[in-house]
């Protein structure tokens, strides 16, 4: 794996707590309602990635902008579902592009109301 990559856990919770300007407990709180899972390591320590610090920042901002927890579980899943479709769209197979240039028009010519 990148040392340098977004996704690796090296951040404990009082540094990512200090990073966010939050209380630990907030962090807690967080992983409690499944909103973010941290990494442990073997001895049960949480450890944040740069992923997880910036997802809960943008939980942090969706509190303050007045939505509930369950709420943010909602809007995340949403948001982590459109990146995985975009993700996939970015992957796909070449032979989709000749697809999506094709004039629809024909199709619809044969559909009557």
């Amino acid at each position: 794996m990148d040392p340098t990559s977004r996704s690796v856990p090296v951040y404990t919770m009082s540094v990512a707590a200090e990073l966010l300007d939050l209380p630990p407990a907030t962090l807690r709180l967080y992983e409690r309602k499944g909103l973010v899972l941290p990494a442990r390591t073997d001895g049960g320590t949480r450890r944040y990635s740069a992923d997880d610090i910036e997802r809960m920042r943008r939980i942090a901002d969706h509190q303050t902008d007045g939505i509930n927890l369950a709420g943010i579980r909602t809007v995340m899943g949403l948001e982590d579902e459109n990146a995985q479709l975009r993700a996939t769209l970015d992957h796909r197979s070449p032979g989709l592009d000749a697809f999506e240039k094709e004039d629809p028009a024909p199709a619809r010519e044969g559909r009557r109301r």
